[in-house]
């Protein structure tokens, strides 16, 4: 079985993502995170992320692993744990740029299908349109800005307590805007998907209702 969930920051993807695979058993793959191990790599590398074929030639011999529970999933890079690493800003904002490079995405979905064959809840942006069309049940989670800003500042603020709440919102309106407009695997909502909206829900009331509709298809 194949979920895909995809929505914009701060949406509540990861928490709801790794709730439902454990609920179910499932595999768990956060593709964001494997965007954020590239972006680390390219980092290290001192490469210039506007050298698209570098970039690219970089993501394609990575090797780029996710392993554990839901809960505690290890992001490792050739074979080294990566997992606080990739939270930092300047990762995040490096994320951001390369993962709009038409053939990062190409490495990324490829290494996504295969990791995903096996039965997975995956989250990411292109998840259900390019990833996976055919999977079993498409969610696309938003959110009103002001609240995914809100969640995304708190997990912020972990990293960087310097941080400031307009900063976040910033960030994340001008992550919103390239994910939404690149050319390659732009974030949008798969004709089939099912929307919910979390404003003003728990996040225990938006996976009850993602549950009903997995018991429901099945």
């Amino acid at each position: 079985m194949i979920i895909a969930i995809d929505g914009p920051s701060g949406s509540g993807k990861s928490t709801l993502g790794r709730m439902l695979a454990r609920e179910l058993n499932l595999l768990y793959i956060d593709t964001g995170s494997m965007y954020r191990a590239v972006a680390q790599a390219v980092i290290e590398n001192h490469l210039d992320p506007t050298g698209t074929d570098a970039v690219t030639a970089l993501a394609d011999r990575l090797d780029i692993d996710l392993e554990g529970d839901p809960d505690s999933l290890k992001v490792l890079l050739n074979g080294s744990d990566v997992t606080e690493q990739i939270r930092t800003e300047s990762v995040t904002a490096m994320s951001s740029v390369i993962s709009s490079i038409p053939g990062v995405r190409r490495a990324m979905v490829r290494r996504q299908r295969a990791m995903g064959q096996r039965g997975a809840v995956l989250n990411g942006r292109d998840i259900g349109t390019i990833v996976f069309p055919d999977a079993d049940i498409k969610f696309f989670l938003t959110a009103s800005p002001e609240e995914r800003a809100g969640r995304r500042f708190k997990e912020d603020c972990v990293t960087d307590p310097t941080v400031t709440l307009t900063q976040t919102m910033a960030e994340m309106i001008e992550r919103d805007r390239r994910d939404s407009t690149r050319k390659d695997s732009p974030l949008k909502v798969a004709d089939d998907a099912i929307v919910i909206d979390s404003s003003g829900l728990s996040i225990q009331q938006v996976f009850e209702r993602m549950m009903e509709h997995v018991h429901r298809h099945h």
